[in-house]
């Protein structure tokens, strides 16, 4: 089956007044869009032309729930500061709160379902900027350098004096989002405001944006640990189990495992459960897990970008005029076309996607044709 889909944008304060609406090429409403959510997630689940959400549908047909989430992102200011259990740290996570009757839409709720949230991100903008991983330290202990001597900053730089990383790391991340070190946060927000530090200029400019929307959050020595990465369009990130990242500009297509589980560390108002985020998060220092697509066998013009995860990968096409493409449809896919206008047909009927609009293609369609002008994604299942 081939069912055209549509949902509304979600409006969180994080989000940008005109990115979704560029690309969508519309006026803006004046409030922050933040995600078109495509699949059939319930806490937003996409629309068919009848009205039916896409979960019901699904379900009427005979069909699983999909496994992955499609969304584009608008971010117009940073999303907090998060990771993402494992499977196996779901399962226990989502039994033990409900064993303690925590109610599912409780605020102090964390594991909403038992499973894992890898997720990628593209980028649609020109420019995407993300903070994500932890850098290592050598690199970390440079910057503490050019930010002074206050009270402040030589207690984050004591605490990171040692050669095992990853424990100075979880022993920094503690104490930064503990209840005690209110007072070397806020130097330490002062010194980023004042401080010129040669080579670290973007991150600088990323901090004092976080410090100016976030006042008095702990989460801006989170950030501080973390790597900033600017992607260019095209360019992707992975961010896997137990990595924290925090978004903070750009619009993005963005695939991830049909899961709301999040550990936040900070720029956020909701709940930030300390002990359950240190248990799961990986302090391993390291680059930004960027990945590169590479061709799709036996499709020439086409790329995918997969993370290793069965969960999900996803296909990126651009099509011309007199250059039709057919791409095998290797389970349940979700066509999302960003650019142009494209013409979606398989076996069992046809559809115009224009950028921002989708269709939910059934895996017995067996191959998707695009024909127009335009760029599309393909979400599906993961190969692995």
């Amino acid at each position: 089956m081939l069912i055209p889909i549509s949902n509304a944008p979600r409006e969180y304060s994080w989000g940008s007044p005109t990115l979704i609406p560029g690309l969508e090429g519309r006026v803006p409403s004046g409030r922050p869009e933040a995600e078109i959510w495509y699949g059939d997630h319930p806490g937003s689940p996409s629309r068919t032309a009848d009205g039916l959400t896409l979960d019901r549908a699904l379900a009427d047909a005979g069909a699983a729930p999909l496994p992955y989430l499609l969304k584009v992102l608008a971010a117009g200011m940073s999303l907090s500061i998060q990771a993402h259990p494992s499977r196996a740290e779901a399962q226990e996570g989502f039994a033990r709160e409900e064993e303690a009757g925590i109610p599912r839409d409780a605020d102090v709720r964390t594991y909403r379902d038992d499973n894992h949230k890898p997720e990628i991100i593209v980028a649609l903008s020109d420019r995407f900027r993300a903070l994500v991983g932890l850098r290592p330290l050598d690199r970390t202990r440079r910057l503490l350098a050019g930010l002074g001597d206050g009270h402040g900053v030589q207690e984050l730089r004591r605490r990171l004096e040692g050669d095992d990383e990853p424990a100075l790391l979880r022993g920094a991340l503690a104490w930064a989002l503990s209840d005690a070190a209110q007072d070397e946060i806020d130097d330490i927000v002062a010194a980023i405001g004042a401080a010129d530090v040669d080579g670290f200029a973007p991150e600088l400019e990323v901090l004092r944006r976080i410090a100016a929307d976030f006042p008095g959050d702990p989460g801006v020595v989170v950030a501080l640990l973390m790597n900033l990465v600017e992607l260019r369009r095209g360019e992707a990130l992975f961010a896997p189990a137990g990595v924290l990242h925090a978004y903070q500009e750009g619009l993005g297509v963005e695939l991830m495992a049909a899961s709301d589980n999040v550990l936040r560390g900070g720029l956020t108002p909701k709940h930030v459960d300390v002990d359950e985020l240190l248990r799961i998060v990986d302090t391993s220092p390291g680059p930004a897990p960027v990945i590169a697509p590479v061709p799709l066998d036996g499709v020439d013009g086409a790329e995918v970008y997969d993370a290793g995860v069965p969960d999900f990968s996803l296909v990126r096409t651009v099509v011309a005029p007199g250059r039709p493409q057919r791409l095998p449809v290797a389970g349940p896919t979700i066509v999302l076309a960003v650019r142009g206008e494209v013409t979606v047909d398989t076996p069992g009927g046809s559809t115009v996607l224009a950028a921002g609009s989708a269709a939910f293609v059934s895996a017995d369609e067996g191959e998707v044709r695009l024909d127009g002008d335009g760029e599309v994604f393909l979400a599906r299942p993961g190969t692995r």
